[in-house]
């Protein structure tokens, strides 16, 4: 899709949504050459296989970095995104676990660090949303879903994952523009994006003293699986148009700004927020 495309109307009856249904692709494709800013790194990314993910995924191979990623059940999208990080000279390992269930994300990054033989970078993206405009019809199902995806995921993970990230990691975390805007239509996602970015503050001053920075990332609308699997298909072809550059960002345009924190680029950098967002002007 080019920068000023329109999105077509298009939804998809599922939560993850599937990627390679998508039209136009999302482009997550990166510009420029890789100068080796992760050579040697090893990154687990949750919700690699897809969206933003994919494109901090093949991001990081492209400079340098092994990669490991962690998914719901979109197998299709993440043998794409393996194939994507191996034609950058890479290697990636893929498996397939439920987050939020505190059994499954141990193994998957026990899994993983020993496949990848240890973790120095940790991406928390993974995330699901439901669109309501009542407050009073969000069940309790949907409200525990989306909760356990968006925060007990990111806690788990996390958990695991001190057990194997050394002095002087990164951890990268996804929260939302709407966490400090708000949005009527997504009250329970919102909810978890702002835990997500208290989280990574508090974080982010626990782990100092290991020299383990902890940052966020906190993207506008942005063409990713989420969109055609959240909203209906007139929410989807308005999509993007509401921000000031008056379209939807591509996940190539926010994968940079976790390269910049995983990096040595980021040292200074722990306890903020980036904001890829099309211009929104937002307290930080």
């Amino acid at each position: 899709m080019s920068e000023h495309q329109a999105v077509p109307p298009q939804e998809q009856h599922s939560m993850p949504a599937h990627e390679h249904k998508m039209d136009p692709a999302p482009d997550w494709h990166p510009r420029h050459p890789g100068v080796g800013k992760l050579e040697g790194r090893r990154a687990i990314i949750t919700g690699g296989d897809s969206g933003i993910g994919r494109a901090v995924a093949v991001l990081f191979a492209r400079e340098g970095a092994k990669v490991g990623i962690i998914y719901l059940d979109e197998d299709r999208d993440a043998e794409e995104t393996h194939r994507a990080v191996e034609n950058e000279g890479s290697v990636a390992y893929c498996v397939k676990a439920d987050i939020g269930r505190r059994d499954e994300a141990f193994a998957a990054v026990g899994d993983l660090a020993e496949k990848l033989g240890g973790v120095d970078i940790l991406v928390n993206n993974a995330a699901q949303q439901y669109e309501e405009t009542d407050l009073r019809e969000i069940s309790e199902e949907q409200l525990r879903r989306t909760f356990d995806s968006n925060v007990m995921g990111y806690f788990f993970v996390t958990q695991a994952a001190l057990e194997h990230l050394p002095d002087g990691a990164a951890i990268v975390n996804t929260a939302s523009v709407n966490a400090f805007k708000g949005n009527d239509h997504l009250v329970d996602y919102t909810a978890t994006r702002g835990a997500i970015t208290a989280f990574s503050r508090s974080m982010a001053m626990q782990l100092v003293d290991r020299g383990i920075r902890v940052n966020c990332v906190a993207p506008g609308p942005v063409w990713t699986p989420l969109i055609p699997g959240s909203f209906d298909a007139g929410h989807v072809e308005r999509f993007g148009t509401h921000v000031p550059m008056g379209r939807p960002g591509q996940p190539w345009e926010v994968a940079t700004s976790y390269l910049f924190l995983a990096s040595d680029d980021g040292n200074y950098f722990s306890g903020q927020t980036l904001h890829p967002n099309g211009g929104v002007i937002v307290g930080s």
